[in-house]
């Protein structure tokens, strides 16, 4: 889950990390009135949950609140990564002599959190890696063992930080690695950290990513951000049918019926279990399908909760079919998942077996499961059927439609 550079300005505030002064604003007015609180010449920053924003012109400049609100109408009309802004950060602009760069992420193949720091703020960090390497380090910790500002000061100091910079970089980065452990990030950076003329540091930029699977854990800090429970955001803001699969899932404890993301396909998917969501989106393409969701669905969800999610995926525009995939499963009744699903499928208005491309759920409780679908006249197959081979009959069903 990733949040806007203003929601991660204020986890840096909470962590006591120095901030320019800054206000959000959603609306010009509410820039120029922001623009005045901030005082003096001010940078105006698109918040979208992307990068590129000075490339695409949605990073402006004002000298007072007129310029302030006319730079403000300007960025809200300008769409980053096909994003639209959410509003405009107004920030008290600053004299930078140096700018750094500090994050903090997990190292898959090291399987440690490390964190990276260079001299080299402002850019790419990947093209300083590539061609400065020298000025960057690389320094990892373990998140089980009780936090130390050593590893953070060995970090700074490895690309040549000496003197009077090294404290105050020492405990900006100690803060951030303590932001990343204790809020179960996934990436916690600051891009650029800037040393200012009078030899002070702020935070001129943050990005941070958490785990989706920590909203729970955190629902205090997100809900004090603003972030409502619905809002399942990653790499951009929800769609109305991410949400509405968010709300499927909240509305009924029994298992999950949800985690959706929206593609632009005519193949709905209703998929799950230990893994078997991402191998069987997976599976749908290289057969040369074209989903129209991704979903998660396990943990024997009760019948009205599988119709639910059924419903919703029928419901996009452009969904010809639906293919119903599970992994071998202990827990999952195959006759409720089979009932849900055909119930949604009548409910939405459709006949189960022009609707249901294929359904592979082997699981307890197969034979009653099958014995509804062949009521219906649906395709079934059982567990001596791959699920690669399965993904690949839905997508050839879909040749006809």
């Amino acid at each position: 889950m990733r949040l806007y550079e203003f929601e991660a300005k204020e986890v840096l505030r909470r962590a006591r990390v120095p901030l320019p002064k800054s206000v959000m604003a959603r609306t010009p007015e509410e820039a120029e009135t922001a623009a005045s609180e901030v005082g003096g010449p001010v940078v105006l920053k698109s918040q979208v949950l992307s990068g590129g924003r000075m490339k695409a012109g949605a990073i402006k400049f004002a000298e007072d609140g007129a310029g302030a609100r006319a730079a403000t109408a300007e960025i809200l009309g300008i769409t980053v990564n096909g994003q639209q802004s959410v509003g405009v950060l107004v920030e008290e602009r600053r004299d930078v002599a140096q700018e750094y760069y500090a994050a903090v992420t997990w190292d898959g193949r090291a399987k440690r959190p490390v964190i990276i720091f260079s001299d080299m703020g402002g850019i790419d960090i990947e093209e300083v890696a590539e061609q400065h390497p020298e000025h960057l380090s690389r320094t990892h910790f373990s998140n089980l063992a009780p936090l130390s500002d050593y590893q953070a000061k060995v970090a700074v100091s490895r690309v040549g930080v000496t003197g009077n910079d090294l404290g105050p970089l020492t405990r900006i980065v100690a803060a951030l690695v303590k932001v990343f452990v204790e809020r179960d990030m996934t990436l916690a950076e600051i891009n650029p950290i800037g040393k200012l003329a009078d030899g002070t540091f702020v935070a001129l930029d943050s990005h941070m990513d958490m785990e989706q699977e920590a909203r729970g854990t955190h629902a205090d800090l997100l809900r004090s951000l603003g972030i409502p429970d619905e809002d399942t955001r990653m790499a951009r803001p929800p769609t109305e049918f991410e949400i509405a699969g968010a709300k499927v899932n909240d509305a009924d404890t029994r298992g999950v019926a949800g985690n959706i993301t929206e593609f632009d396909g005519n193949l709905g998917l209703i998929i799950g279990a230990g893994g078997g969501s991402l191998t069987l989106f997976d599976a749908v393409r290289a057969a040369g399908g074209n989903p129209a969701n991704y979903c998660e669905i396990g943990g024997n969800p009760s019948v009205a909760k599988a119709a639910a999610l059924t419903k919703l995926v029928l419901s996009k525009p452009g969904v010809d079919k639906i293919a119903v995939m599970m992994n071998v499963v202990s827990n999952t009744r195959a006759d409720m998942m089979a009932r849900g699903i055909v119930k949604g499928v009548i409910e939405a208005g459709y006949d189960p077996a022009e609707k249901i491309a294929i359904f592979r759920i082997p699981g307890s409780w197969e034979e009653e499961g099958f014995a509804i679908l062949r009521k219906y006249g649906v395709e079934f197959v059982d567990r001596s059927v791959s699920m690669h081979e399965a993904a690949a009959r839905a997508v050839a069903k879909m040749a006809g439609t």
